[in-house]
């Protein structure tokens, strides 16, 4: 019954997409001739909609419900999933997370929708087909290859061996089922990440919808940027979240250590991040300046279709990753669906080239938009190495059969460089003048934080390390700062010592007059703060192996560390063995600590989980390699102020989602006033 009633969800979605393509295209004709578009746009959208959440719906009444006749649930949910990761089981495997693909998808368009109620022109109409045909793609995939209500036709005690696409096959369900794969519930934020990454790479389909709008209606100006902004901003917020609580997972969880090993999966994350940051720089140099036209469009048809080669990297099997789950006929799919959005794209692109080639000239390099441009070329070549680096091996092996890694040196040799002239033009463009910067005026701007980041850097020098990249990091990172801060202090100050007011009612003033420029700069500081971070992290950290009977001690990193005695204890829905740690300093009992292996099922392995101590200094963390009846082999590491890059990840996040309410903000403002009008 819940097959059934998942594919007539999907089904009408796929209508409604449809139905979207079409009406959408003819109210956007007509209502470019200027003619009154008596189309309704609702009806589709919202069945679009509907269809979405109620496929998601069923989907999962069928986990708590433990209806093994689907096969995604023979494959991937066992009765003893506890929650939350039983509700995560929907997003767990290929099938389940089209079908979330599928319901942000919904939503954004629906959002769209809403915004053409308000102004019912072309531009958004057109914005509508091409979010439907998207649509089109994804829910026929839903009911194609892609099918999350297949039912279960073969079956063994605890898993489904065979499935039908058919509601009404003969089914036999199994009892139970083998659960979701260990690695995702083995930390609570396996629940949260995906659907913050999904947010953020579906939301990529509106600026992307809107720019094929303006592009197929000859409507290249920059109307369609402001529609676009909000947008963008809340994609690449979302997308920021996703990728820093994806490596927060991954230190919790992979027992390495670490936080981000440029896997292929977590590169294409940061590929679409990376040029979706690109076209929110450039498209305020067009909306201020009439310049980047041409560059914008390329960009925004970028960074979509870098989110369907992360869906391709992700969920094809192409690669092997800690991400990839799956192997299925979708790859293809994705494949040709990619090269299609390119050539599409690129190819209308190409016959609307004339309407965007011209653009007034740049007045001077030293100037915000020179220093936009300067940061749009850094991140473009940051992609090109994330990108080649990624698909480098995948089509070397594809045409010559020869298996090679691309590893962390390669990367890091490329991109360390490129990060730290992106800190420089941060610096530099958050208080560099439009047009052309005089150079004693920047000068005076930037003394101050110059003076403090040399100071800084020679106090790193002396009391803490002379190693180059964190000395360099610690000085890049304090001239952003001091910039941002002191531009703050100088404009406060400025205007108390005219209004006689308080200095800091004055501050006020300055940020709540331009709070998209300050949003903007409050993202910067978090850049800034996750490139101390990692710098610290990456080059200061220590690790020691240490082969350990009950009642040994040992010091690491500044404490007394007494191994008392393994355990093991039974949960719902696994076993764990692990070694109870006591954790001195001095004569004071600072932590106990439990590193341990996590058993889900039969795997007699289990993955490894991590101790970890966290304290302003950093982190200790402590992973179990092995364990017996006469002792334990542990790895200790320490990861200096590795706090400092979470926080800046929160802190880049938080100035994107600061930005978007003040677009909504100045709109309603503008509302407003045309109504007192």
């Amino acid at each position: 019954m819940l097959a059934f009633v998942g594919l007539a969800a999907l089904a009408a979605a796929l209508a409604g997409a449809a139905w979207l393509v079409l009406a959408g295209a003819g109210a956007a004709v007509a209502l470019k001739r200027g003619e009154e578009a008596g189309v309704d746009l609702r009806t589709p959208a919202l069945l679009m909609l509907v269809g979405a959440v109620a496929s998601m719906l069923v989907l999962e009444a069928a986990i708590l419900f433990n209806d093994f006749s689907l096969a995604y649930l023979g494959t991937n949910h066992a009765r003893a999933t506890p929650f939350p990761f039983n509700i995560a089981t929907a997003w767990a495997a290929l099938e389940g997370s089209i079908v979330l693909w599928g319901l942000v998808l919904a939503t954004f368009t629906w959002l769209v929708w809403r915004d053409h109620e308000r102004r019912r022109d072309p531009l958004s109409a057109g914005a509508l087909a091409v979010m439907g045909l998207v649509g089109l793609f994804f829910f026929g995939l839903m009911l194609t290859v892609a099918n999350p209500f297949e039912v279960c036709v073969e079956a063994v005690a605890e898993r489904c061996l065979a499935s039908s696409p058919w509601p009404w096959s003969a089914i036999q369900a199994p009892a139970d089922g083998p659960g979701p794969n260990p690695l995702l519930q083995n930390h609570i934020l396996m629940a949260i990440h995906p659907p913050l990454l999904y947010v953020g790479y579906v939301g990529l389909t509106a600026p992307f919808a809107y720019a094929i709008s303006a592009l197929a209606l000859t409507l290249p100006g920059p109307e369609w940027l402001r529609r676009t902004r909000r947008w963008t901003l809340v994609a690449w917020s979302f997308l920021t979240l996703g990728i820093l609580f994806g490596g927060w997972w991954a230190y919790e969880v992979l027992s390495w250590g670490g936080y981000w090993a440029w896997d292929p999966v977590e590169n294409a994350s940061l590929l679409p991040w990376l040029v979706a940051t690109a076209f929110i720089h450039s498209s305020l140099v067009q909306q201020r300046r009439g310049m980047l036209q041409a560059w914008n469009f390329v960009l925004v048809i970028s960074a979509f279709a870098l989110t369907i080669l992360g869906t391709f990297l992700t969920r094809s099997g192409t690669i092997t990753s800690v991400h990839s789950f799956t192997q299925s006929a979708i790859g293809p799919v994705l494949l040709g669906f990619l090269v299609l959005v390119l050539a599409g794209s690129f190819a209308l692109f190409a016959t609307r080239s004339h309407l965007v080639a011209s653009a007034p000239r740049l007045d001077s390099f030293w100037s915000r938009e020179g220093s936009f441009l300067a940061n749009n070329l850094i991140l473009t070549v940051f992609a090109l190495v994330v990108l080649v680096g990624t698909i480098y091996p995948l089509v070397l092996e594809a045409f010559t059969g020869t298996q090679v890694g691309v590893g962390k040196p390669f990367y890091n040799r490329l991109t360390v460089p490129l990060s730290f002239a992106l800190l420089l033009t941060i610096g530099l463009g958050s208080v560099t003048p439009w047009r052309h910067a005089a150079g004693p005026l920047v000068w005076s701007r930037i003394r101050g934080p110059l003076q403090a980041a040399l100071a800084a850097g020679l106090v790193t020098a002396l009391v803490g390390t002379r190693i180059g990249w964190v000395v360099l990091s610690v000085f890049a990172s304090v001239f952003v700062i001091g910039v941002i801060v002191r531009h703050l202090f100088e404009l406060a100050g400025r205007r108390s010592r005219a209004t006689g007011r308080g200095f800091f009612a004055e501050a006020r003033q300055v940020v709540t007059g331009d709070q998209g420029y300050w949003a903007g700069q409050l993202s910067h500081v978090g850049v800034a703060l996750v490139a101390l971070g990692l710098a610290f992290t990456s080059n200061l950290a220590t690790h020691e192996t240490f082969d350990l009977a009950p009642g040994d001690t040992f010091d690491f990193a500044g404490y007394e560390m007494t191994y008392r005695a393994p355990f093991q204890r039974s949960e719902p829905n696994r076993t764990v063995v692990g070694a109870n740690i006591e954790v001195w300093s001095g004569q004071r009992l600072v932590a106990e600590l439990q590193p341990r292996a996590n058993h889900f099922g039969s795997d007699p392995t289990g993955i490894p989980t991590p101790a970890v101590m966290s304290g302003w200094r950093g982190d200790v963390y402590l992973m179990l390699i092995s364990i017996d009846n006469t002792g334990i082999r542990l790895e200790a590491n320490t990861s200096p102020l590795i706090w400092v890059l979470w926080l800046g990840g929160l802190v880049t996040a938080a100035g994107g989602f600061w930005a978007t309410q003040v677009r909504r903000a100045d709109r309603r403002a503008r509302v407003l006033e045309a109504a007192d009008a």
